[in-house]
């Protein structure tokens, strides 16, 4: 194991791809696929202007991960000069946002202009070269997270999907609205692309995904709406999510493994929350579902990020052993 000493070498570049163990990557047990979302990394420092895609595969390398969910800006250029988002601190949840001096929002503002800039003038071959390295790594770019908010113009959002397309992507992960879901499922039909919606914990707000009714209402936009069910979150919401991928398989294009606690708790290493997480890996052992079962880290551990996802990844393996 490597320490977070020698992590933070290896995140820097200071060790080649081939040194790292892994570089034939099966991350599949018992037929069931496991891998990680990117955003399980959004610790890793940035510098404005430069991805941050070498040291990610670096780390999925070391986690022996063979497909992910590619969270936008691993991969995104502009609009980096603010901080990155860390980890809630482990068993607490992230902490409210600090109010913007004018300054920051006017930054946040210019960051958020030059990022819609980027997106919509980045050629096609610019995310083709990106896939390929991944590829060449091992890892595949199953999806492709795409936050959709209001700020989005129609424009952006038609490059979001040509960039998912050039990443070989199958499907654009999105957390969002309904409002903004409907607005999206226009550009789904016209690509004839999957979009996954994912949920979150949060009942009170009617225009969020959370429960099996707003999914349903979402999935009724487009045809190419499917569910990217979070566990963790579906499970802080109190619903069961075991009932819910044996009633709804057909609808359900990959997981968010989290472990969290009811009534909206907190998030927890893999078996101190009330998640099923075990009992969610033997359903899509025992039944096959063609759903894939993707890390999100979300809580913050005593180790690097890469390194508890590993762990994570360990915890799911052994379940399914």
């Amino acid at each position: 194991m490597y320490s977070r000493r020698d992590f933070g070498k290896i995140a820097l570049g200071g060790l080649p791809l081939s040194a790292l163990p892994g570089a034939a990557i099966d991350s599949s047990v018992n037929g069931v696929r496991l891998g990680a979302s990117t955003y399980s990394f959004r610790d890793f420092p940035r510098t404005q202007g430069q991805d941050i895609v070498d040291p990610v595969i670096k780390a999925l390398q070391f986690c022996r991960v063979a497909e992910i969910e590619l969270y936008g800006p691993t991969i995104e250029l502009a609009g980096q000069s603010l901080p990155p988002e860390a980890p809630a601190p482990y068993g607490m949840p992230r902490p409210p946002r600090a109010a913007r001096s004018e300054e920051q929002a006017a930054l946040e503002k210019s960051n958020r202009e030059a990022l819609r800039r980027w997106r919509i003038a980045t050629p096609a071959a610019h995310y083709q070269a990106i896939q390929k390295k991944f590829e060449s790594a091992g890892v595949r770019v199953v999806a492709y997270t795409v936050n959709y908010t209001d700020a989005f113009t129609d424009e952006e959002i038609d490059a979001t999907f040509q960039h998912a397309k050039a990443l070989a992507a199958e499907m654009i992960a999105t957390s969002t609205t309904l409002s903004m879901a409907q607005r999206v499922a226009p550009f789904a039909d016209r690509h004839k692309f999957l979009v996954a919606l994912h949920g979150n914990s949060n009942l009170t707000d009617a225009n969020r995904f959370a429960s099996a009714e707003s999914f349903a209402r979402g999935m009724a936009f487009s045809r190419y709406f499917k569910v990217n069910l979070d566990i963790g979150h579906f499970t802080a919401a109190n619903f069961d999510a075991v009932a819910y991928i044996r009633e709804n398989h057909e609808h359900i294009t990959h997981l968010h493994i989290k472990d969290r606690k009811r009534n909206d708790g907190t998030n927890e290493q893999f078996g101190d929350g009330d998640t099923p997480i075990k009992q969610v890996l033997a359903l899509l052992k025992e039944k096959r579902y063609p759903i894939r079962a993707f890390v999100e880290y979300e809580y913050l551990g005593l180790r690097t990020s890469p390194e508890e996802v590993r762990r994570c990844m360990d915890y799911m393996r052994a379940a399914l052993a």
